[in-house]
């Protein structure tokens, strides 16, 4: 019988985290811990993810600060609070370590998804060693996105100009319309964070570019990258192929990509859903090895 279970950490500042740990009744033969997105919570990857959880991927991931049951009220979504982002990505590094203790003998990949990427970008330079692969959904070079000079962002609903007229301000994150719909109904999800939050995205960030900076990673480390060709928070791919070259010219021998054609932001809710997660459940049988 497969298991679902919600418990709590503690940041480094004491600040209460919530998580999810989702297993599944065949024995473990990995483990794969989330890092959500923006103005959304860990749970929306409960059922894309069901089909790895079903081959013996246990699943770990949390609520990031100013988001889902992590946040302490409705008025407290989108604050990071006064750890910033840095914060974010240390809650990521407890829960790698929580996971690591309960299931010590198994590899541990990470995948995070468009703001939880940029998170796993900066947790790998200084946590690598703690996990066997690194999965990015729709990533970026945080240096390139037009939105760096402007630390108050912009609203989710503004990603939706490509595609306008659309039925919803949220038709840029996938061509399935119940996907959408599901989203908008969701009061946890369609936030940005706030002005001083997204600029602790970016102040964290600058150590990415730091010279030497990714040759920090482990060159033995896998990563896999995947996203729709176009999302606008990529730029159409253009802000995220010399991502690709990056970590290969920092002498990380192990990086493979899939580009979908008209995918847009979730490519996990995506019209083809089934062939993304395919693929990614493939890559992550290949870290694991059994």
């Amino acid at each position: 019988m497969s298991s679902e279970s919600t418990f709590q950490f503690e940041g480094r500042d004491g600040t209460p985290i919530t998580a999810y740990r989702w297993t599944s009744a065949d024995p473990v033969r990995g483990v794969l811990q989330v890092a959500h997105g923006m103005g959304e919570h860990a749970l929306r990857y409960l059922e894309p993810l069901k089909p790895l959880r079903d081959a013996g991927i246990t699943i770990y991931a949390n609520d990031h600060r100013g988001h889902g049951q992590t946040a302490p009220n409705e008025a407290a979504l989108g604050d990071f609070g006064l750890g910033g982002f840095g914060a974010v990505v240390d809650d990521m590094a407890v829960l790698a370590k929580t996971a690591r203790h309960e299931n010590p003998d198994k590899k541990l990949i990470l995948l995070g998804h468009s703001m939880g990427s940029f998170a796993a970008q900066i947790f790998v330079l200084k946590h690598s060693k703690l996990i066997d692969g690194l999965v990015l959904s729709k990533s970026a070079a945080l240096d390139l996105l037009p939105v760096s000079s402007d630390p108050k962002g912009a609203s989710l609903e503004a990603y939706n100009a490509p595609f306008e007229p659309a039925r919803t301000p949220f038709d840029w994150l996938s061509r399935d319309p119940s996907e959408v719909d599901k989203y908008i109904a969701d009061p946890l999800c369609g936030f940005t964070v706030t002005p001083a939050s997204m600029q602790s995205i970016f102040t964290a960030a600058a150590q990415l570019t730091a010279p030497g900076a990714l040759k920090q990673i482990r060159p033995d480390l896998p990563i896999y990258i995947f996203s729709g060709d176009k999302d606008p928070l990529n730029g159409g791919l253009a802000w995220l192929k010399p991502l690709v070259d990056r970590y290969r010219e920092a002498g990380i021998a192990d990086v493979t990509y899939d580009f979908y054609k008209d995918g847009r932001h979730e490519m996990l809710n995506e019209t083809n859903r089934s062939e993304v997660v395919a693929k990614l459940k493939a890559w992550i049988d290949r870290i694991i090895g059994n």
